[in-house]
């Protein structure tokens, strides 16, 4: 029978945070990663302000230095009179040393992350290794109205390799970081809500010249949204559709594709044809959900697993991170004693919840009042007067202009590391 002190299931940003946070402090942990590498295209790349000094904190800002990098410290949306690009966020404004969201590409901070955690020996991570059911022991669990409870306590996992041999691993506590296809989410008595989202995007590549854009750029049309993120030689781009409707876009053809890219973001349009079929255009099925109760008794959710984000805002990654930073310093000393209950999970969920809910508050407005209109051909904010008031107060109001930086480059709520983990 195999055995660690913390199971982390997923090798993401959130799991790999939270298993070196956890053995800088002399936790026994496990990663399992399912797949052998952490090579995947159109991830989410943004490395935020507040996980930039999270990993000064670390002693790993010269070593992320010192990765291929992109730095983005502008927000640009086509608002002006006429659909000139206005910036409506400047990040660069923002004090700290810190002012830039860093693009790069995930796997690269991955591992990073992986390799600074291999340095710690109560650390280990097993590639190629999917975990498929949890480990749960029911002695013990008093009846409810005179039936046995349906949950008892998690005690680590049944995994699979990807040679095929099977095996189980118990753990004092299994902490799910495998994102919306989470394991946990099977697990009724943690009730999965939904929201509805009008989109779904599509992502794709096209060249940067000299002269364009700097930052983020937005762009607008009929019946269709943008976002590029400027990658130094090329734009991460994504377009955004009506949900559901991609197979039915893809049998039109790529050329009605195009004339919506040109006319949202006509800058572009001497490239766009450098896209040459569909298998360069990966299509992203957009939720906004979260689970009701994060935990049970020997398990905690916590990233992407808890709560998928939609891409408004950009904010998913940096939500899952501070998520692994909150319930490093939670857990660290229970996990340390061998003992952690139901109060020491609930704690976490407790922490981060309200900035969970009000980030997809904010996210679920832009989808109704922005995103949805524009899809099906009506103006934002209800008409074009209340959308131009709304840009001239960004625009117009030095600190007004800041609120949509800070809350992109921070989030509601900054964690600190627990003081083991931090050299």
């Amino acid at each position: 029978m195999e055995r660690t002190t913390c199971c982390v299931v997923g090798g993401g940003p959130a799991g790999m945070v939270l298993g070196l946070l956890l053995a800088r402090a002399g936790v026994e942990v496990t990663v399992l990663e399912k797949h052998g590498d952490f090579l995947r295209d159109f991830r989410g790349d943004t490395v935020h302000p507040s996980t930039l000094a999270l990993l000064e904190e670390l002693g790993l800002a010269e070593r992320f230095a010192r990765l291929p990098q992109r730095r983005v410290t502008t927000i640009q949306l086509p608002l002006g009179p006429d659909r000139s690009l206005v910036t409506v966020g400047d990040i660069g404004a923002l004090p700290g040393r810190y002012n830039y969201i860093a693009m790069v590409p995930q796997w690269d901070l991955l591992d990073l992350l992986a390799d600074e955690a291999r340095r710690e020996p109560s650390f280990s991570v097993r590639m190629n290794t999917e975990a498929t059911s949890f480990l749960v022991d029911r002695m013990g669990v008093p009846p409810a109205r005179g039936k046995p409870r349906a949950w008892g306590r998690v005690t680590g996992v049944r995994y699979r390799t990807s040679d095929g041999r099977t095996g189980e691993l118990r753990a004092t506590l299994t902490v799910a970081c495998d994102g919306r296809g989470s394991l946990a989410r099977s697990l009724p008595e943690l009730g999965l809500r939904r929201f509805t989202c009008p989109m779904d995007a599509w992502w794709f590549r096209l060249p940067r010249r000299e002269g364009d854009p700097h930052g983020l750029v937005g762009g607008v049309g009929d019946r269709f949204l943008t976002a590029m993120i400027d990658r130094g030689d090329y734009w991460q781009c994504a377009g955004l559709i009506p949900k559901g409707t991609d197979a039915e876009r893809r049998a039109a053809g790529l050329e009605p594709f195009m004339a919506d890219f040109t006319a949202a973001a006509p800058w572009l349009a001497d490239r766009v044809h450098t896209l040459r079929s569909w298998d360069e255009v990966k299509l992203l099925d957009v939720r906004l959900d979260r689970l009701r109760r994060w935990h049970r008794p020997g398990l905690l959710c916590i990233g992407d697993a808890a709560h998928a984000m939609s891409p408004v805002f950009g904010i998913g990654i940096n939500l899952a991170v501070e998520d692994a930073v909150a319930a490093a310093r939670y857990l660290v000393e229970p996990l340390l004693e061998g003992a952690v209950g139901l109060r020491d999970v609930r704690g976490v969920q407790r922490r981060r919840w309200p900035t969970t809910a009000l980030t997809q508050a904010l996210q679920r407005f832009a989808h109704a009042r922005v995103i949805e209109p524009v899809l099906t051909g009506r103006p934002p904010f209800g008409n074009p007067k209340r959308a131009q008031r709304m840009t001239e107060l960004l625009t117009t109001s030095r600190w007004l202009n800041r609120v949509p930086a800070y809350f992109l480059a921070y989030g509601a709520v900054r964690e600190r590391p627990p003081a083991r983990s931090v050299r």
